[in-house]
């Protein structure tokens, strides 16, 4: 491989990427893998719904994936992508800034990620990912049996009702903080068993190293072993608008089923344009992107033999 000039750069190195970087590496394509961040999981302690690989710890996932990738000929660099842009050059493609040099590539993956973006209370962000959770398929069973807590923010009422009866499904002892969105959203929630309590939740009591209840405006405490948040997801699409990707009316930039934007040569993968995609599902966008780049360049080297042949 041409040290900077790989048919195709992956921005990102969590299981969209690295799974797109397999893919490519696979049927011999030059791959870079350029890391960006910290993963969306990283202060979670493990991996669950990934067939196979339930239980594991998501830095151990993502080391298994770079070695795999490397096994086949890609290569995984820790820079950061700092600016991405079109080729200036006669071959076209597009140009990054990576560690301090530029890399040219013909295609681009993005696959950046995204954050979660808590309510402003007292104790969330440090226990996040240990008893403050945000999602019941990833880690409802570890709180099965215990008494947890759903918080409805101001603005994710709705989102936080959609948890509650998700959440109920774990334990009979639910309760949702705040105020239901209205009368429908009010008679599910009974319906289902979840009780309702009104008043403002002030902050966590944490005793001990563990969670042990939600603190409300008036000083009482209701006693709950974990809470569920709905975070307000923010995808790090940065380079993607930065090369002419827009955004639609939910703020995410858009993409067809095999991850491919708006901007030709463009493709986006994982939590950057998916928030609700868990590890598996960030996994399978990137094999759909990889095989779609892989398509889209055989066809651009077909057209450009093409065009070489009618020239001769």
């Amino acid at each position: 491989m041409e040290e900077d000039a790989p048919d195709v750069l992956v921005v990102g190195a969590g299981a969209a990427g690295l799974s797109a970087a397999l893919v490519l590496a696979r049927v011999r394509r030059r791959v870079l893998v350029a890391g960006w961040g910290e993963p969306r999981n990283a202060p979670a302690e493990e991996v669950h719904g990934f067939l196979s690989r339930d239980g594991t710890p998501p830095a151990e996932l993502l080391a298994a994936g770079r070695a795999e990738v490397e096994r086949y000929g890609g290569r995984v660099v820790a820079g950061e992508v700092r600016a991405l842009r079109r080729g200036t050059g006669p071959a076209g493609g597009f140009e990054a800034d990576l560690a301090g040099r530029t890399v040219r590539a013909r295609r681009v993956i993005v696959a950046t990620g995204m954050h979660d973006e808590l309510p402003d209370l007292p104790g969330l962000r440090e226990r996040w990912a240990r008893e403050v959770l945000h999602c019941p398929y990833c880690h409802g069973w570890e709180v099965r049996d215990r008494p947890l807590g759903v918080l409805a923010p101001a603005g994710n009422e709705q989102r936080a009702v959609h948890q509650a009866l998700l959440v109920r499904e774990l334990t009979d002892d639910v309760v949702f903080f705040g105020e239901a969105p209205d009368d429908t959203d009010r008679v599910a929630l009974t319906a289902r068993g979840v009780r309702i309590e009104p008043r403002g939740a002030a902050g966590l009591v944490v005793e001990d190293g563990a969670l042990r209840g939600v603190r409300l405006a008036d000083g009482s405490v209701v006693p709950r072993a974990a809470l569920f948040v709905p975070a307000r997801p923010v995808p790090h699409d940065a380079l993607l608008t930065a090369l002419g990707c827009e955004r639609d009316a939910s703020g995410l930039v858009p993409v067809d089923p095999a991850g491919r934007t708006g901007v030709p040569g463009v493709w986006a993968a994982g939590n950057v344009v998916d928030p609700t995609a868990q590890v598996v599902v960030a996994a399978a966008a990137g094999d759909r992107a990889a095989r779609a780049v892989n398509l889209d360049l055989i066809e651009e080297d077909l057209t450009e033999n093409g065009r070489r042949e009618q020239q001769r």
